[in-house]
């Protein structure tokens, strides 16, 4: 229940909405609850004593009933579509805003997979259950309670048949009730799942294809989307027992109603209208307790979606800000401070108490073999995650103290994958800068050296690219990645293995740009390659998360035994090549 108190706090924009939509069913099962006894009186008094006026009456009378109905039908429809809709909309951005807050940690607590199905199916559940219990839990309580009272006040006789068929159908709706919230809160996990293969798959396409697993991914998509078919048949064929079992006990019901009252009227204590009123009654309880059941039952269904959906919005960040940020420019002095770093508390430390110093505009070159820790260390300067233990200071203050939006509004960072968005090519440049004049649009592409191929586009920035840039090369989608990060004319500029799509005289017209228009910029660059960092201020040698090396490229190479092996490989590899 405390997922539907939390989640009941985005109802209060909606609280007329909310209260209008019963009132209005309200009046409608009014009105539907006098037709049948309108219809009793119409056949006991009128057509039974040939009162033609009276029954004219009595049918304007019904007529009248029935457009009011309709006009509280339909009213509560709108404004309960209008409440249910705009709650789940609401939800469904604060969802979307918590989930942009997430750093790698609770992504992968969660499951990409898992948060799509939260984002979308349950958030669609919660919205239905909403919806329908303003229209017909609403109407289904009071149809069987006011059906109930009216065949007690007006069909004593017949009473009793309710005692017996009434108790069977709430019994009944209360094991499948209960029974639905567990089955369907199975379906759900099985939903995650399948989410999950499917993104994993598209975003993996090409790796599937290159190595030719396509039937493999297939069958294992088979498997689980057979354990989701299995589920949902599982869940739906138990409730969808409950209508034919309701729709027996009332049938019963029926049959004793004409036997009993058949009866009465053959001894004169009862008149057919009564009959005929009590079986409209009975079906009208029918209808309560099927359209109560159902409701219930979404309700049961929804439940899981509700606290899934506050799992995720009371999930706790790892990556906080500080009560009082800072929000001083930052102009690039970084100091690591014994910084060590391990993904899961049970994990081992992938770097390893890290202390270096660096000054405002120099140049820091990363190297070292694959797992060494170069990508995760530069991570840490935007607060992709924190560090687990040691400190970072920027300007000589805590890295924490920076409020995240002037942190990363001073950092230029592209990484190892480039990733641009569907969309104009200059609406994913700008990006990095919303108010970027042409100039500067027109200085990072130069700086990256994608201007070369955006102006043999027919649209030119207008170009639009597809869902994850498929329409260009890797070495094109680089290109515009780090053009992004350019036009911020950041204090901090970070390429993480950026330049490995480039060709060389690419890479040195980048390292170019970097030295003139960059100048006052602290620059990271994480390279596989010695070439593309030899003229850094400063060269870091990691080693399983270990500085191992700190100089320039001629201080290693004459005192770095780590640093010369890798010079050593590249320089033979290069002969051989």
């Amino acid at each position: 229940m405390q997922a539907v108190k939390q989640l009941g706090q985005y109802l209060g924009p909606y609280k007329f909405f909310t209260l209008i939509a019963p009132l209005l069913m309200v009046l409608e099962v009014t009105m539907d609850l006098i037709q049948p006894t309108i219809m009793q009186h119409m056949i006991d008094t009128g057509i039974a004593n040939g009162d033609n006026r009276y029954v004219l009456n009595m049918f304007v009378w019904m007529l009248g009933s029935a457009v009011l109905g309709l006009i509280g039908g339909v009213g509560c429809s709108y404004y309960s579509s209008k409440a249910a809709i705009h709650f789940a909309s609401d939800i469904r951005q604060a969802l979307y805003e918590k989930m942009m807050t997430y750093s790698a940690k609770e992504r992968d607590a969660f499951t990409t997979g898992k948060l799509i199905t939260i984002l979308t199916s349950d958030v669609e559940s919660i919205q239905r259950a909403f919806m329908m219990t303003l229209r017909i839990f609403v109407r289904g309580p009071l149809l069987f309670i006011g059906a109930v009272i009216i065949v007690f006040v007006t069909a004593r006789e017949l009473f009793s048949i309710l005692l017996i068929i009434v108790p069977l159908l709430v019994i009944a709706m209360y094991f499948f009730t209960k029974y639905s919230g567990v089955l369907y809160r199975r379906v759900q996990e099985a939903i995650d799942a399948v989410n999950t293969k499917l993104q994993e798959n598209l975003a993996g396409i090409r790796v599937v294809k290159a190595f030719r697993r396509e039937t493999q991914q297939v069958a294992q998509f088979g498997e689980l989307n057979e354990a989701l078919t299995k589920r949902f048949i599982t869940a739906e064929q138990i409730v969808g027992v409950l209508v034919p079992f309701t729709m027996f006990v009332v049938n019963l019901g029926i049959v004793a109603a004409l036997w009993l009252g058949a009866i009465k009227v053959d001894a004169g204590t009862l008149q057919v209208g009564v009959i005929l009123a009590f079986i409209n009654y009975l079906t009208i309880i029918l209808n309560g307790l099927m359209s109560s059941s159902m409701v219930l039952m979404q309700i049961a269904r929804a439940l899981p979606s509700g606290e899934r959906i506050v799992d995720v919005l009371n999930k706790e960040i790892a990556v906080k800000e500080a009560e009082h940020a800072l929000t001083d420019p930052i102009k690039g002095a970084i100091d690591f401070d014994q910084v060590s770093y391990r993904y899961y508390e049970t994990a081992e430390d992938v770097l390893k108490k890290i202390s270096f110093s660096v000054k405002p505009g120099q140049t820091v070159g990363i190297i070292g073999k694959t797992g060494s820790g170069k990508s995760t260390l530069v991570k840490l300067l935007p607060r992709l995650f924190d560090p687990s233990g040691g400190e970072i200071r920027i300007d000589g203050k805590p890295l924490k103290s920076y409020s995240l939006a002037t942190l990363r509004e001073h950092i230029g960072f592209t990484s190892q994958k480039a990733l641009l968005f569907s969309g104009p090519i200059e609406k994913n440049i700008r990006l990095g800068k919303d108010d970027a004049t042409a100039e500067d649009l027109q200085q990072a592409l130069e700086a990256s050296c994608a201007s070369e191929f955006v102006e043999r586009l027919d649209k030119g920035l207008a170009h639009e690219l597809s869902q994850g840039a498929t329409n260009l090369s890797g070495g094109q989608k680089q290109r515009l990645a780090l053009s992004r990060a350019f036009i911020r004319k950041p204090a901090i500029l970070v390429l993480d293995d950026t330049t490995s799509a480039l060709d060389s005289a690419s890479e040195q017209q980048v390292q170019r740009a970097i030295a003139t228009y960059y100048q006052d910029t602290t620059t990271f660059i994480v390279a596989s390659k010695i070439a593309s960092i030899q003229q850094a201020d400063v060269i870091l040698v990691l080693e399983d998360g270990d500085i191992v090396g700190q100089g320039t490229h001629q201080q290693l190479l004459q005192s770095n035994a780590h640093y010369q092996a890798i010079y050593a490989s590249q320089q033979k590899a290069g002969e051989q090549g």
